[in-house]
């Protein structure tokens, strides 16, 4: 675990080279202690998959007294508890209008599309980090069966709601954006609402479970095809 300077102001704490579930309930962890002691010497907290970023008041803190300050709360680290009442159901429509890539995922792995629709759906993932868009969360892990490489060339345009997947991760696209992830289907569900105190509903404690629907449930949600 190494702590190292990112600014003036900030520092990031890195607790492995490699992203694991391990890693990630570190993180969080730590993430979660120090927004509990509400100090506000810390500015700004943001968890990734492998570290934290940490941006702190100059008049507070330096590096050197926040880096003794920090290496004291990891020594006293709680082990990250998971929430299963905080699991978020989403419902997706899996309909290859929608699904644009489902074919060629199901093609790579040599499956059905129905299995993959199965396999992607039956996990319950962790959010492991947001960014890239507003309510973009970056989920983990998906079925090894379906894991399969970003797309040569990105889209222009990949469709607001687009459930997609890249490498052993699943996301969904809160808008309307160029992205090279593989789509498998759709959700109306709202990743972003300036109304929101925290801008979205997902936040790094979610845990989300994806519930496959008809394409007539998908329409009555007020979903676009």
């Amino acid at each position: 675990m190494n702590i190292k300077i990112a600014s003036v102001d900030s520092l990031i704490i890195y607790f492995s080279d490699t992203i694991s579930k391990e890693t990630s309930l570190q993180v969080k962890s730590l993430y979660k202690s120090l927004k509990e002691l509400n100090d506000e010497g810390l500015i700004e907290i943001i968890p990734s998959y492998t570290s934290l970023f940490i941006s702190y008041d100059v008049f507070k803190y330096n590096f050197k007294s926040i880096k003794s300050f920090l290496e004291e709360q990891l020594k006293d680290l709680k082990s990250y508890e998971e929430d299963n009442s905080n699991i978020i159901n989403i419902d997706v429509y899996y309909g290859e209008e929608v699904g644009l890539d489902l074919t060629r995922v199901a093609t790579f792995a040599n499956i059905s599309v129905d299995e993959v629709i199965q396999l992607h759906s039956s996990k319950i993932y962790d959010v492991y980090a947001i960014g890239f868009l507003p309510g973009f969360a970056y989920l983990a892990s998906i079925d090894e069966k379906i894991v399969v490489p970003r797309l040569e060339s990105p889209r222009k345009i990949t469709p607001k709601g687009s459930v997609s997947i890249a490498d052993n991760q699943t996301a969904i696209y809160p808008q309307n954006s160029p992205g090279g992830w593989n789509v498998l289907g759709r959700t109306t569900f709202e990743l972003f609402d300036k109304n929101l105190a925290k801008l979205s509903p997902l936040c790094i404690d979610s845990r989300i479970k994806f519930n496959p629907i008809s394409k007539e449930e998908f329409l009555n949600q007020g979903g676009i095809l």
